[in-house]
């Protein structure tokens, strides 16, 4: 049924289809007897298993990545659909519109997406207020950021702001300095400015009464040697994990036309073409890191196989967008039983 609707949703703006869909879907999952069928169909409890991470207990670890549900507005939908946690954000701390529509682009040879959304959200207080609605049972992560005319010497005030306005409504948080979508943004990976913002929002956590893990979310772009460093920075000042990996601006090896491509113009690519380096990634932090760090994986994920490859190289939960879009909800099921017991 599922290709059905693709082949129809594929025939529209993707921004637009992904609002048709999920205010629709959160609509139903509001409705007890919908909400039910829906858990029934899609959620497969059966396949959960919880896992401890971060001392936070995880229903499953499977999860929706940051970027889908950008403003806390579909948390009980995708419950219902099976995920054991989601990411809202990137939360920014004032209202911004983002980058000029259309900003959100297909490519259905390659599986993937290319955006350039520029962390367009309705800002941090309208976040607090649907989270303290959240659904009970979820996990709830904060992915943090900064405003885009923050100049970069002030970004640190940004993070903060968000952290501390948030620290009572999620789980965990995310730094998100690694989206290619804000200008400037990824210079703030660089170790000077990298670890200003993670130790001051570390000074604010440990000033409070009970502290959140902390993660940092990085490109896929970053060299090896660059990725060593950011492991030994997260290492010493006491960061919780990484998030691996954001989009990339890579475009290598797509099979989407050039012409197509070069009408899109700049943004990050997501799904398939994500994947090996991904996993890579995933493979030399573990190798760096050693067990202790925290690790969650992202980029490719769209089928049993490379969720449990994901795992083999080191990653303790697993995040999923992009297969979500091309696979469907069901994906979210087939993915925890293919990673039970692993």
């Amino acid at each position: 049924m599922y290709p059905l609707l693709r082949s129809f949703l594929f025939q529209i703006d993707a921004e637009r289809a992904h609002h048709l869909v999920m205010d629709r879907l959160s609509a139903a999952a509001a409705r007890s007897p919908a909400r039910a069928l829906l858990t029934q169909r899609y959620a497969k409890r059966q396949y959960d298993q919880p896992r401890e991470v971060m001392g936070i207990t995880f229903p499953n670890r499977i999860g929706m990545a940051a970027g889908f549900d950008k403003d806390a507005r579909h948390l009980t939908a995708l419950q219902t659909l099976g995920f054991g946690f989601v990411e809202v954000g990137t939360v920014t701390p004032r209202a911004q519109p983002g980058n000029p529509k259309p900003r959100i682009f297909r490519l259905p040879r390659d599986k993937a997406l290319i955006n350039r959304l520029g962390f367009n959200n309705e800002g941090l207080d309208a976040m607090r207020g649907r989270l303290e609605r959240r659904p009970e049972g979820l996990v709830v992560g904060g992915n943090i950021g900064k405003n885009k005319d923050t100049p970069a010497d002030e970004a640190v005030n940004d993070y903060v702001t968000c952290f501390r306005g948030l620290h009572d409504r999620v789980d965990y948080f995310v730094v998100n300095v690694s989206s290619p979508n804000t200008p400037g943004l990824r210079n703030l990976q660089d170790r000077e400015p990298l670890t200003r913002i993670l130790s001051e929002v570390q000074n604010a956590n440990q000033g409070l009464a009970t502290s959140k893990p902390i993660l940092l979310k990085i490109a896929p772009d970053l060299s090896d040697a660059q990725i060593v460093d950011t492991v030994h920075l997260v290492q010493e000042l006491g960061v919780d994990g990484i998030v691996a990996c954001n989009t990339t601006i890579s475009r290598d090896d797509l099979e989407t036309r050039p012409d197509r491509l070069e009408d899109i113009g700049a943004g990050g690519v997501s799904g398939r073409p994500v994947q090996q380096r991904a996993t890579d990634v995933t493979t030399l932090i573990r190798e760096t890191a050693g067990a202790d760090m925290t690790l969650i994986g992202v980029g490719g994920i769209a089928s049993a196989d490379s969720a449990r490859e994901r795992l083999a190289a080191g990653a303790d939960l697993l995040q999923i967008y992009t297969g979500f879009i091309y696979e469907g909800p069901a994906i979210v099921g087939a993915l925890k039983r293919a990673v039970m017991n692993a």
